[in-house]
């Protein structure tokens, strides 16, 4: 009796692995991948926003990135460790060199690089955001996209406002210029 309880034992965690293991579709797990690297980029920018930058509202939005996309990436590993997925720690070689070259300036110039960059960057972060939540296979990953869809959309188009405001245009909307 007692190596037949064993047996439906040993039986039971066979099957039982395989679920909590279960991995991740391949296009679920570069999403997380991008998004915990995407996250951590703007971190790092919005911290150097509030250091280098000359207009008010371009510090609060540095200050609104480093906090929000914070908390995004907490939220995202915790999701990641769950998914047997590794995150990056550390910027990736484009979102360094994009951090290094924003390091060399200040003021205004800063300003105008800067929401640039956040400008495109979260075009970018709203179409994956979306893509993911609408066409997402594991609905875990799938439903924090889609959690997340909103606060990046309000990014968007503060990004886009103060980019119009540093670089004197009138239109909220304005989309960036092209050099």
């Amino acid at each position: 009796m007692r190596n037949s309880l064993t047996a439906l034992a040993l039986v039971g965690l066979v099957f039982a692995v395989p679920a909590v293991a279960a991995e991740v579709p391949r296009g679920d797990a570069n999403f997380i991948k991008h998004a915990a690297q995407d996250n951590l980029a703007e971190v790092r920018l919005g911290e150097l926003a509030q250091q280098r930058a000359a207009s008010d509202s371009v510090k609060e939005f540095g200050k609104r990135m480093a906090t929000d996309h914070q908390k995004a990436y907490d939220e995202l590993k915790q999701l990641a460790s769950q998914k047997n997925v590794a995150v990056p720690t550390a910027l990736d070689r484009a979102h360094q060199k994009t951090y290094d070259k924003l390091a060399k300036l200040s003021g205004a110039e800063f300003d105008r690089a800067y929401m640039k960059a956040m400008a495109h960057d979260h075009d970018k972060d709203v179409k994956a955001f979306d893509k993911e939540a609408n066409s997402g296979k594991d609905p875990d990953v799938k439903a924090w996209a889609a959690k997340r869809l909103p606060t990046l959309k309000e990014h968007q188009a503060q990004a886009k406002q103060v980019l119009a405001s540093v670089q004197g245009k009138s239109s909220p909307s304005a989309s960036p210029r092209q050099k």
